[in-house]
Protein backbone atom coordinates (compact mmCIF):
# COMPACT_ATOMS: atom_id res chain seq x y z
CA UNK A 1 0.00 0.00 0.00
CA UNK A 2 2.97 2.34 0.94
CA UNK A 3 4.24 1.58 -2.78
CA UNK A 4 1.13 2.56 -4.52
CA UNK A 5 0.87 5.58 -2.26
CA UNK A 6 4.41 6.70 -3.10
CA UNK A 7 3.51 6.27 -7.25
CA UNK A 8 0.67 8.30 -6.88
CA UNK A 9 2.51 11.10 -5.18
CA UNK A 10 5.21 10.81 -7.64
CA UNK A 11 2.52 11.25 -9.92
CA UNK A 12 0.78 14.21 -8.12
CA UNK A 13 4.33 16.02 -8.33
CA UNK A 14 5.16 15.41 -12.00
CA UNK A 15 1.86 16.56 -12.77
CA UNK A 16 1.78 20.02 -10.74
CA UNK A 17 5.30 20.62 -12.00
CA UNK A 18 3.76 20.27 -15.80
CA UNK A 19 1.14 22.06 -14.67
CA UNK A 20 3.53 24.94 -12.80
CA UNK A 21 5.74 24.75 -16.46
CA UNK A 22 2.63 25.56 -18.67
CA UNK A 23 1.74 28.37 -16.95
CA UNK A 24 5.23 29.45 -16.94
CA UNK A 25 5.09 29.48 -20.35
CA UNK A 26 1.73 31.47 -20.84
CA UNK A 27 2.91 34.12 -18.90
CA UNK A 28 5.78 34.21 -20.62
CA UNK A 29 3.76 33.93 -23.72
CA UNK A 30 1.75 36.75 -22.95
CA UNK A 31 4.36 38.94 -22.16
CA UNK A 32 6.07 38.53 -25.23
CA UNK A 33 2.46 38.76 -27.22
CA UNK A 34 1.82 41.80 -25.90
CA UNK A 35 2.23 45.71 -27.17
CA UNK A 36 2.93 48.36 -25.73
CA UNK A 37 0.10 50.79 -24.53
CA UNK A 38 -0.23 54.05 -26.27
CA UNK A 39 -0.68 56.56 -23.42
CA UNK A 40 -4.42 58.24 -23.26
CA UNK A 41 -5.43 61.94 -24.89
CA UNK A 42 -8.15 64.34 -24.31
CA UNK A 43 -10.33 63.66 -27.02
CA UNK A 44 -9.07 66.60 -29.84
CA UNK A 45 -11.39 69.52 -29.97
CA UNK A 46 -13.39 68.77 -33.53
CA UNK A 47 -12.73 72.10 -34.67
CA UNK A 48 -9.15 71.43 -34.67
CA UNK A 49 -9.69 69.28 -37.50
CA UNK A 50 -9.42 70.62 -40.89
CA UNK A 51 -12.94 70.35 -42.84
CA UNK A 52 -11.14 69.52 -46.53
CA UNK A 53 -9.68 66.37 -44.41
CA UNK A 54 -12.59 65.38 -42.44
CA UNK A 55 -14.73 65.25 -45.79
CA UNK A 56 -11.90 63.35 -47.30
CA UNK A 57 -12.50 60.77 -44.53
CA UNK A 58 -16.03 60.35 -45.19
CA UNK A 59 -15.36 59.31 -48.81
CA UNK A 60 -12.73 57.16 -47.62
CA UNK A 61 -14.64 55.66 -44.93
CA UNK A 62 -17.45 55.00 -47.82
CA UNK A 63 -14.77 53.41 -49.76
CA UNK A 64 -14.23 50.88 -47.04
CA UNK A 65 -17.69 50.32 -45.51
CA UNK A 66 -16.76 50.60 -42.20
CA UNK A 67 -20.06 51.73 -40.83
CA UNK A 68 -21.65 47.86 -42.25
CA UNK A 69 -19.31 46.28 -39.17
CA UNK A 70 -18.91 48.96 -36.59
CA UNK A 71 -23.22 49.75 -36.63
CA UNK A 72 -26.05 47.52 -36.14
CA UNK A 73 -29.28 47.88 -37.52
CA UNK A 74 -31.57 50.44 -35.26
CA UNK A 75 -28.36 51.51 -33.29
CA UNK A 76 -26.09 54.64 -33.61
CA UNK A 77 -23.78 54.60 -36.91
CA UNK A 78 -19.96 53.64 -35.60
CA UNK A 79 -21.28 53.16 -32.33
CA UNK A 80 -20.43 49.35 -32.62
CA UNK A 81 -22.21 45.53 -31.62
CA UNK A 82 -22.75 44.44 -35.21
CA UNK A 83 -22.08 40.45 -35.41
CA UNK A 84 -19.41 38.85 -37.58
CA UNK A 85 -20.24 35.05 -37.56
CA UNK A 86 -16.90 33.09 -38.41
CA UNK A 87 -15.79 29.53 -37.85
CA UNK A 88 -14.85 30.22 -33.92
CA UNK A 89 -17.39 32.11 -32.96
CA UNK A 90 -19.22 35.66 -32.98
CA UNK A 91 -17.27 38.81 -33.12
CA UNK A 92 -18.92 42.41 -32.23
CA UNK A 93 -18.36 45.35 -34.12
CA UNK A 94 -16.55 48.01 -31.89
CA UNK A 95 -17.44 51.23 -30.92
CA UNK A 96 -15.02 53.67 -33.23
CA UNK A 97 -17.09 56.83 -32.12
CA UNK A 98 -14.73 59.31 -30.24
CA UNK A 99 -16.79 58.58 -26.43
CA UNK A 100 -13.63 58.17 -24.28
CA UNK A 101 -14.76 54.93 -22.45
CA UNK A 102 -16.41 53.40 -24.90
CA UNK A 103 -14.94 54.14 -27.94
CA UNK A 104 -12.05 55.67 -29.47
CA UNK A 105 -12.21 59.50 -27.74
CA UNK A 106 -8.67 58.60 -25.93
CA UNK A 107 -6.75 57.31 -29.04
CA UNK A 108 -4.22 59.22 -30.21
CA UNK A 109 -3.03 59.55 -34.08
CA UNK A 110 -0.36 56.85 -33.31
CA UNK A 111 -3.09 54.79 -31.55
CA UNK A 112 -5.23 54.81 -34.71
CA UNK A 113 -2.47 54.07 -36.85
CA UNK A 114 -1.38 51.00 -35.23
CA UNK A 115 -4.81 49.42 -35.06
CA UNK A 116 -4.83 49.96 -38.52
CA UNK A 117 -1.75 48.95 -39.88
CA UNK A 118 -0.71 46.13 -37.00
CA UNK A 119 -4.09 44.84 -35.03
CA UNK A 120 -3.16 46.29 -32.13
CA UNK A 121 -5.39 48.65 -29.76
CA UNK A 122 -4.42 51.09 -27.71
CA UNK A 123 -4.09 49.09 -24.52
CA UNK A 124 -1.76 46.84 -26.45
CA UNK A 125 -4.36 43.82 -26.95
CA UNK A 126 -4.48 42.37 -30.10
CA UNK A 127 -7.32 42.97 -32.44
CA UNK A 128 -9.04 40.03 -34.28
CA UNK A 129 -8.47 39.94 -37.60
CA UNK A 130 -12.39 40.27 -38.90
CA UNK A 131 -11.23 43.48 -39.06
CA UNK A 132 -8.77 43.54 -41.87
CA UNK A 133 -5.68 45.13 -41.14
CA UNK A 134 -3.95 42.57 -43.49
CA UNK A 135 -5.80 44.59 -46.34
CA UNK A 136 -5.40 48.26 -44.28
CA UNK A 137 -2.03 48.17 -43.57
CA UNK A 138 -0.46 49.80 -46.77
CA UNK A 139 -2.97 52.54 -46.36
CA UNK A 140 -1.15 56.04 -46.76
CA UNK A 141 -0.59 58.54 -43.88
CA UNK A 142 -2.29 60.94 -45.61
CA UNK A 143 -5.55 58.70 -45.92
CA UNK A 144 -5.21 57.39 -42.07
CA UNK A 145 -4.85 60.75 -40.54
CA UNK A 146 -8.42 61.78 -42.98
CA UNK A 147 -10.32 58.94 -41.75
CA UNK A 148 -8.72 59.86 -38.03
CA UNK A 149 -9.77 63.52 -38.56
CA UNK A 150 -13.51 62.15 -39.49
CA UNK A 151 -13.99 59.49 -36.78
CA UNK A 152 -13.26 62.14 -34.18
CA UNK A 153 -15.57 64.43 -35.46
CA UNK A 154 -18.59 62.37 -35.19
CA UNK A 155 -21.17 62.37 -32.03
CA UNK A 156 -19.64 60.65 -29.42
CA UNK A 157 -21.86 57.71 -28.34
CA UNK A 158 -21.50 55.41 -25.31
CA UNK A 159 -22.07 51.72 -26.12
CA UNK A 160 -20.55 48.60 -25.04
CA UNK A 161 -20.45 46.28 -27.60
CA UNK A 162 -21.58 42.93 -26.26
CA UNK A 163 -18.67 40.75 -24.93
CA UNK A 164 -17.34 38.36 -27.88
CA UNK A 165 -18.18 34.95 -27.61
CA UNK A 166 -15.46 32.48 -29.81
CA UNK A 167 -14.30 29.06 -28.36
CA UNK A 168 -11.63 28.52 -26.06
CA UNK A 169 -8.78 29.62 -26.25
CA UNK A 170 -9.49 32.17 -28.60
CA UNK A 171 -11.06 34.97 -25.58
CA UNK A 172 -7.97 35.26 -24.97
CA UNK A 173 -6.08 37.76 -27.15
CA UNK A 174 -2.29 36.91 -26.85
CA UNK A 175 -3.32 33.95 -28.77
CA UNK A 176 -3.60 36.35 -31.66
CA UNK A 177 0.11 37.40 -31.73
CA UNK A 178 0.85 33.53 -32.80
CA UNK A 179 -1.78 34.07 -35.46
CA UNK A 180 0.00 36.94 -36.89
CA UNK A 181 3.28 35.15 -36.76
CA UNK A 182 1.93 32.01 -38.36
CA UNK A 183 -0.84 34.15 -40.70
CA UNK A 184 -0.50 37.26 -41.37
CA UNK A 185 1.43 38.64 -44.84
CA UNK A 186 4.75 40.06 -44.48
CA UNK A 187 4.42 41.55 -48.01
CA UNK A 188 5.44 45.13 -48.83
CA UNK A 189 3.50 47.71 -51.02
CA UNK A 190 3.15 46.34 -54.79
CA UNK A 191 5.40 47.98 -57.57
CA UNK A 192 3.47 50.45 -59.63
CA UNK A 193 2.45 49.33 -63.03
CA UNK A 194 2.35 53.07 -64.64
CA UNK A 195 1.64 51.16 -68.07
CA UNK A 196 -2.10 50.43 -66.81
CA UNK A 197 -2.81 54.04 -66.19
CA UNK A 198 -3.34 56.55 -62.88
CA UNK A 199 -7.36 55.28 -62.76
CA UNK A 200 -6.22 51.79 -62.42
CA UNK A 201 -3.54 52.75 -60.02
CA UNK A 202 -6.23 54.30 -57.60
CA UNK A 203 -8.24 51.35 -58.18
CA UNK A 204 -5.99 48.56 -57.17
CA UNK A 205 -4.74 51.25 -54.44
CA UNK A 206 -8.43 51.33 -53.22
CA UNK A 207 -9.56 47.58 -54.06
CA UNK A 208 -6.28 46.09 -52.42
CA UNK A 209 -6.39 48.04 -49.29
CA UNK A 210 -9.31 50.21 -48.38
CA UNK A 211 -11.89 48.81 -49.94
CA UNK A 212 -10.30 45.37 -49.04
CA UNK A 213 -12.42 43.57 -51.78
CA UNK A 214 -10.39 40.45 -51.83
CA UNK A 215 -11.64 39.95 -48.08
CA UNK A 216 -14.91 38.28 -48.94
CA UNK A 217 -13.70 37.06 -52.67
CA UNK A 218 -11.10 35.29 -51.58
CA UNK A 219 -10.48 31.59 -50.10
CA UNK A 220 -9.84 30.88 -46.79
CA UNK A 221 -6.91 28.66 -44.67
CA UNK A 222 -7.30 26.41 -41.20
CA UNK A 223 -6.39 29.25 -39.90
CA UNK A 224 -9.28 31.76 -41.41
CA UNK A 225 -6.19 33.77 -42.98
CA UNK A 226 -6.64 34.49 -46.49
CA UNK A 227 -5.43 32.73 -49.53
CA UNK A 228 -3.05 34.85 -50.92
CA UNK A 229 -2.09 32.23 -53.25
CA UNK A 230 -5.64 32.51 -54.38
CA UNK A 231 -6.93 35.82 -54.10
CA UNK A 232 -10.34 36.65 -56.16
CA UNK A 233 -11.14 32.69 -56.73
CA UNK A 234 -14.40 33.21 -54.70
CA UNK A 235 -15.47 33.33 -50.89
CA UNK A 236 -17.57 33.17 -48.09
CA UNK A 237 -19.01 36.79 -46.38
CA UNK A 238 -21.98 36.25 -43.77
CA UNK A 239 -23.60 33.02 -44.78
CA UNK A 240 -23.57 34.16 -48.56
CA UNK A 241 -21.03 33.17 -51.39
CA UNK A 242 -18.92 36.08 -52.62
CA UNK A 243 -18.02 35.13 -56.43
CA UNK A 244 -14.41 35.06 -57.73
CA UNK A 245 -13.40 38.09 -59.40
CA UNK A 246 -11.02 36.65 -61.79
CA UNK A 247 -10.49 34.61 -64.95
CA UNK A 248 -13.68 32.09 -63.18
CA UNK A 249 -15.88 34.49 -62.75
CA UNK A 250 -19.48 33.07 -63.33
CA UNK A 251 -20.15 36.20 -65.05
CA UNK A 252 -22.40 35.15 -68.11
CA UNK A 253 -21.98 38.80 -69.50
CA UNK A 254 -18.39 40.28 -69.60
CA UNK A 255 -17.72 43.17 -66.86
CA UNK A 256 -16.89 45.88 -68.32
CA UNK A 257 -15.57 48.90 -66.96
CA UNK A 258 -18.50 50.59 -67.49
CA UNK A 259 -20.86 48.22 -66.74
CA UNK A 260 -18.68 47.47 -62.90
CA UNK A 261 -19.25 51.22 -62.65
CA UNK A 262 -23.06 51.21 -62.93
CA UNK A 263 -23.48 48.28 -60.36
CA UNK A 264 -21.08 49.57 -57.63
CA UNK A 265 -22.99 52.92 -58.25
CA UNK A 266 -26.60 51.77 -58.11
CA UNK A 267 -26.26 48.37 -57.11
CA UNK A 268 -27.85 47.04 -60.27
CA UNK A 269 -27.02 45.74 -63.94
CA UNK A 270 -29.35 45.34 -66.11
CA UNK A 271 -26.35 43.54 -67.61
CA UNK A 272 -26.24 41.14 -64.72
CA UNK A 273 -27.93 41.50 -61.86
CA UNK A 274 -29.19 43.38 -58.23
CA UNK A 275 -26.42 43.45 -55.06
CA UNK A 276 -27.67 41.14 -52.65
CA UNK A 277 -26.87 40.34 -48.92
CA UNK A 278 -23.73 41.92 -48.46
CA UNK A 279 -23.01 43.33 -51.29
CA UNK A 280 -26.15 45.73 -50.61
CA UNK A 281 -24.72 47.84 -48.10
CA UNK A 282 -21.20 47.61 -49.44
CA UNK A 283 -22.90 49.93 -53.54
CA UNK A 284 -25.49 51.69 -50.65
CA UNK A 285 -21.83 53.28 -49.68
CA UNK A 286 -20.24 53.54 -52.81
CA UNK A 287 -23.32 55.46 -54.42
CA UNK A 288 -22.19 58.08 -51.76
CA UNK A 289 -18.65 58.07 -52.62
CA UNK A 290 -16.71 60.46 -54.97
CA UNK A 291 -17.33 59.30 -58.66
CA UNK A 292 -13.65 59.00 -59.70
CA UNK A 293 -12.84 56.28 -56.51
CA UNK A 294 -16.12 54.24 -58.04
CA UNK A 295 -14.70 54.32 -61.40
CA UNK A 296 -11.29 53.39 -60.56
CA UNK A 297 -12.36 50.29 -58.55
CA UNK A 298 -14.86 49.38 -61.47
CA UNK A 299 -11.36 50.08 -64.00
CA UNK A 300 -9.37 47.44 -61.38
CA UNK A 301 -11.82 44.75 -61.27
CA UNK A 302 -12.92 45.02 -64.71
CA UNK A 303 -8.83 44.44 -65.29
CA UNK A 304 -8.95 41.24 -62.99
CA UNK A 305 -12.00 39.68 -64.86
CA UNK A 306 -10.58 40.20 -67.79
CA UNK A 307 -10.00 37.25 -69.60
CA UNK A 308 -13.53 35.61 -67.70
CA UNK A 309 -15.74 34.80 -70.66
CA UNK A 310 -14.50 37.74 -72.59
CA UNK A 311 -14.58 35.33 -75.91
CA UNK A 312 -18.67 35.19 -74.42
CA UNK A 313 -19.46 38.79 -73.76
CA UNK A 314 -23.47 38.42 -75.38
CA UNK A 315 -24.32 34.51 -75.37
CA UNK A 316 -27.45 33.54 -76.59
CA UNK A 317 -29.12 31.93 -73.52
CA UNK A 318 -31.77 29.72 -73.91
CA UNK A 319 -34.87 29.37 -71.64
CA UNK A 320 -35.04 25.52 -70.74
CA UNK A 321 -38.63 26.14 -69.40
CA UNK A 322 -40.58 22.95 -70.13
CA UNK A 323 -37.95 20.92 -70.11
CA UNK A 324 -36.99 21.94 -66.48
CA UNK A 325 -41.11 21.90 -65.99
CA UNK A 326 -40.73 18.11 -66.61
CA UNK A 327 -38.18 17.62 -64.67
CA UNK A 328 -39.12 19.29 -61.27
CA UNK A 329 -42.88 19.61 -61.59
CA UNK A 330 -43.31 20.86 -57.88
CA UNK A 331 -40.73 23.75 -58.43
CA UNK A 332 -42.29 25.08 -61.82
CA UNK A 333 -45.95 24.89 -59.80
CA UNK A 334 -44.16 27.21 -56.59
CA UNK A 335 -42.59 29.45 -59.43
CA UNK A 336 -45.52 29.83 -61.26
CA UNK A 337 -47.03 30.81 -57.66
CA UNK A 338 -44.56 32.94 -56.16
CA UNK A 339 -42.28 34.25 -59.02
CA UNK A 340 -43.25 34.44 -62.34
CA UNK A 341 -45.77 37.63 -61.77
CA UNK A 342 -42.23 39.53 -61.59
CA UNK A 343 -39.78 37.44 -63.11
CA UNK A 344 -41.06 35.59 -66.23
CA UNK A 345 -40.18 37.06 -69.36
CA UNK A 346 -43.26 40.52 -70.33
CA UNK A 347 -43.72 40.86 -66.70
CA UNK A 348 -43.75 44.34 -65.33
CA UNK A 349 -40.54 44.09 -63.63
CA UNK A 350 -39.11 42.79 -66.48
CA UNK A 351 -40.06 45.19 -68.72
CA UNK A 352 -38.99 48.49 -66.13
CA UNK A 353 -35.58 47.15 -66.53
CA UNK A 354 -34.82 44.59 -64.50
CA UNK A 355 -31.92 41.86 -64.65
CA UNK A 356 -33.07 38.63 -66.46
CA UNK A 357 -32.66 35.96 -64.07
CA UNK A 358 -30.21 34.37 -66.97
CA UNK A 359 -28.05 37.10 -66.64
CA UNK A 360 -27.61 37.12 -62.89
CA UNK A 361 -24.30 34.87 -61.28
CA UNK A 362 -26.21 32.72 -58.44
CA UNK A 363 -27.54 30.40 -60.65
CA UNK A 364 -24.67 29.82 -62.97
CA UNK A 365 -21.86 29.45 -59.87
CA UNK A 366 -20.67 25.55 -58.71
CA UNK A 367 -22.95 26.31 -55.44
CA UNK A 368 -26.75 27.06 -54.41
CA UNK A 369 -26.52 29.71 -51.71
CA UNK A 370 -26.78 33.24 -53.15
CA UNK A 371 -29.98 31.52 -54.92
CA UNK A 372 -31.34 30.09 -51.95
CA UNK A 373 -30.10 33.36 -49.83
CA UNK A 374 -31.74 35.75 -52.18
CA UNK A 375 -35.30 33.55 -51.55
CA UNK A 376 -34.80 33.50 -47.96
CA UNK A 377 -34.16 36.95 -47.28
CA UNK A 378 -35.08 38.59 -50.50
CA UNK A 379 -33.81 41.67 -51.79
CA UNK A 380 -34.00 45.50 -50.26
CA UNK A 381 -33.18 48.32 -52.45
CA UNK A 382 -29.47 49.23 -51.92
CA UNK A 383 -29.49 52.69 -53.08
CA UNK A 384 -32.33 54.50 -54.08
CA UNK A 385 -35.93 53.59 -52.51
CA UNK A 386 -36.78 52.55 -56.06
CA UNK A 387 -34.34 50.21 -56.97
CA UNK A 388 -34.42 46.57 -56.79
CA UNK A 389 -37.01 44.82 -54.33
CA UNK A 390 -37.64 40.86 -53.39
CA UNK A 391 -39.72 39.59 -50.82
CA UNK A 392 -38.22 37.38 -48.16
CA UNK A 393 -39.87 33.89 -48.20
CA UNK A 394 -38.18 32.36 -45.32
CA UNK A 395 -41.30 32.38 -43.23
CA UNK A 396 -43.38 31.35 -46.13
CA UNK A 397 -41.80 28.70 -47.93
CA UNK A 398 -40.39 25.18 -46.29
CA UNK A 399 -36.55 24.07 -46.94
CA UNK A 400 -38.46 21.03 -49.09
CA UNK A 401 -40.30 24.15 -51.34
CA UNK A 402 -37.18 26.24 -52.01
CA UNK A 403 -35.02 23.47 -52.66
CA UNK A 404 -37.78 22.81 -55.28
CA UNK A 405 -37.93 25.69 -56.50
CA UNK A 406 -33.89 26.51 -56.83
CA UNK A 407 -33.69 22.98 -58.59
CA UNK A 408 -36.52 24.78 -61.38
CA UNK A 409 -34.47 27.89 -61.66
CA UNK A 410 -31.23 26.00 -62.28
CA UNK A 411 -32.69 23.92 -64.56
CA UNK A 412 -34.20 26.68 -66.51
CA UNK A 413 -31.95 29.14 -66.93
CA UNK A 414 -28.55 28.16 -64.79
CA UNK A 415 -25.64 26.60 -66.15
CA UNK A 416 -23.57 23.20 -64.73
CA UNK A 417 -24.90 20.13 -63.34
CA UNK A 418 -27.83 20.46 -60.95
CA UNK A 419 -27.02 20.88 -57.42
CA UNK A 420 -27.26 18.26 -55.30
CA UNK A 421 -28.74 17.78 -51.81
CA UNK A 422 -30.87 21.23 -52.11
CA UNK A 423 -32.80 20.75 -49.10
CA UNK A 424 -29.53 20.57 -46.59
CA UNK A 425 -28.24 23.64 -48.70
CA UNK A 426 -30.94 25.95 -47.35
CA UNK A 427 -31.19 24.62 -44.13
CA UNK A 428 -27.26 25.27 -43.45
CA UNK A 429 -27.71 28.92 -45.39
CA UNK A 430 -30.95 29.36 -43.03
CA UNK A 431 -28.88 28.18 -39.72
CA UNK A 432 -25.81 30.98 -41.16
CA UNK A 433 -28.31 33.30 -41.35
CA UNK A 434 -29.95 33.13 -38.48
CA UNK A 435 -33.35 32.77 -40.33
Amino acid sequence: MSAERGTRRSWLRILALVALALVAVLAIFALWARAPTIAAIERPDPASFDRSEVVRGAALARIGNCASCHSVAGGRVYAGGTPIETPFGTIFGSNITPDPETGIGAWSYEAFARSMREGVGRDGSHLYPAFPYDRLRHTSDADLRALYAFLMTRDAVRAEPPANALIPPLGWRPVLAGWKLLALPRTGPQAPQPQLGALWERGRYLGEGLAHCASCHSPRGLLQQEVREQAYAGGWSDGWYAPPLDASSPAVREWTAERLYAYLRTGLSTAHAAAAGPMGPVTHNLARAPERDVRALATYYAWTMREARAARSEPVLPDRGAVAARAHPAGAALFRGACAACHEPGAPMMVAGRPDLRLGSPLHQDNPRDTVQIILQGLEPPVEPNGPYMPAYADTLTDTQIAAVTAYMRARWGSGPEWGDLEKAVADARAESGE
